[in-house]
């Protein structure tokens, strides 16, 4: 592998494409560290300190934002109203007629789509910077913080309204160097962004495991959480690479004087055909009623409720719907990013059959059980893999923010696989040997 990194490298262009990559990483991680106006970092620095606020609502956007999140930078709001546009346009692509033809038109109409989700990001981006600056405002941004309330000295409209503005604009050029990377670079480039977010919070996430533990100085629990973290990297690779084939074959048509067809491929169907969308759906949703008890006066019944049982990770109530929400949220995204009638039409055009199934709504059934058959260990996956953070919270005493949790290996592995495939069909192209052997 390290003799093919050897061997990009000494390619031109592909060299050039590297180190373009490398160069956009190295700015959007100098964007997460530079401060915004209205802001004491004096007191942020303090917070973070004393108050461990990265097990509370916002541990997830954090994660997504590199840590930018909780010192309120330029990149504070991170990818995730990209990410959140992205997924709400895919949803709304099912459900409006419009969106459906533009998807069908082909390039012209992704193009048409993307446009809309940059406009869709950037509505998003001012709704929740607003609700970071009202929340670092009022103090909920680092619970048990003493200085908390003093984050932002002056709360006059125009400092609020200028954190807003800058945030947004972060956030629109965090996505414009995403496609820079996606243009010129390796890869696609919100997914490589997403991917350095998150791999630049392990050091410190496992830096702070080995300060928490207590047998022989933190040594043990660091080697035992970086050999579960290999494990679960190998769980994880040979899961998102597992895909059931289904044989396909096409009957020859004479043309003329040319036959065509008469060839047989397959229909790959993944394991975890969802990827990582439905455990942030499922973390999203768990967020919400726990955001209304936060904000809401009083000690109302409901919202001690709330606090004692969906805000606690290794509560058994949060467990049971984090993993059902997962496993629901699963077959939902199956259910509208693949449909099997439209794959059999597609077959019965071109002349295309499975062997033992009839052309047409037979072929579309079969499609449909086949894909339930391998959604349901594929959701169970799911769960089990996001349910890690909580039981290293109760194994380790780690925060939930536990650096091989769900989410993030599952980003780390998907995006690591996608990028080396990539780098590694530029090399075939070149006559070269790739990583795989």
């Amino acid at each position: 592998m390290l003799t093919a990194f050897a061997r990009a490298f000494k390619t031109p262009d592909l060299r050039k494409k590297l180190l373009f990559t490398l160069g956009i990483v190295v700015i959007y991680r100098l964007g997460a560290h530079v401060p915004i106006p209205g802001v004491d970092y004096t007191n942020v620095q303090t917070c973070m300190d004393v108050a461990n606020s990265s097990t509370g609502l916002f541990g997830l956007v954090n994660m997504f934002s590199g840590g930018a999140l909780l010192q309120i930078t330029v990149f504070a709001l991170g990818i995730m109203p990209y990410i959140t546009a992205s997924i709400i346009l895919q949803l709304l692509t099912v459900v409006i007629p419009r969106l459906e033809a533009l998807k069908k038109e082909g390039q012209a109409g992704t193009a048409k789509i993307t446009q809309y989700t940059r406009y869709l990001t950037v509505a998003l981006a001012i709704l929740q910077g607003t609700g970071l600056v009202a929340t670092a405002r009022t103090g909920a941004l680092f619970q048990g913080c003493p200085v908390a309330s003093e984050i932002v000295p002056d709360q006059s409209i125009f400092i609020t309204i200028t954190m807003v503005i800058t945030m947004t604009a972060g956030t629109c050029v965090m996505m414009w160097l995403g496609e820079l990377i996606t243009d010129r670079g390796i890869g696609n480039g919100m997914s490589i962004l997403m991917f350095i977010s998150i791999a630049a919070t392990f050091p410190s996430a496992l830096w702070a495991i080995k300060k928490q533990g207590s047998l022989a100085d933190g040594w043990i629990e660091f080697g035992t959480v970086i050999l579960v973290g290999l494990v679960m990297v190998g769980l994880v690779v040979f899961v998102e690479q597992a895909q059931r084939r289904i044989p396909v074959q096409y009957a020859k048509r004479m043309i003329g004087r040319r036959s065509y067809g008469g060839t047989s491929t397959y229909i790959p169907l993944k394991v975890n055909q969802a990827g990582v969308i439905p455990v942030i759906f499922a973390s999203s949703l768990l967020y919400i009623p726990a955001l209304v008890a936060q904000f809401a006066g009083g000690d109302s019944q409901w919202k001690v409720w709330i606090d004692d049982h969906l805000t606690k990770g290794n509560h058994p109530y949060y467990i049971v719907t984090y993993f059902l929400l997962i496993v629901f949220f699963a077959f939902f995204y199956v259910a509208i990013s693949f449909n099997p009638e439209e794959v059999a039409d597609n077959m019965k055009k071109y002349g295309g059959f499975i062997p033992g199934i009839r052309a047409g709504r037979p072929t579309a059934e079969y499609l449909s059980y086949v894909l339930n058959r391998i959604t349901w260990p594929g959701s169970l996956y799911l769960g089990l893999i996001a349910l890690v953070p909580t039981m290293a919270l109760v194994g380790f005493g780690a925060n939930q923010n536990f650096p091989f949790g769900g989410t993030s290996i599952l980003i780390i592995v998907g995006v690591g696989l996608e990028t080396v495939k990539q780098i590694e069909s530029q090399l075939q192209q070149r006559n070269y040997e790739g990583f795989l052997r």
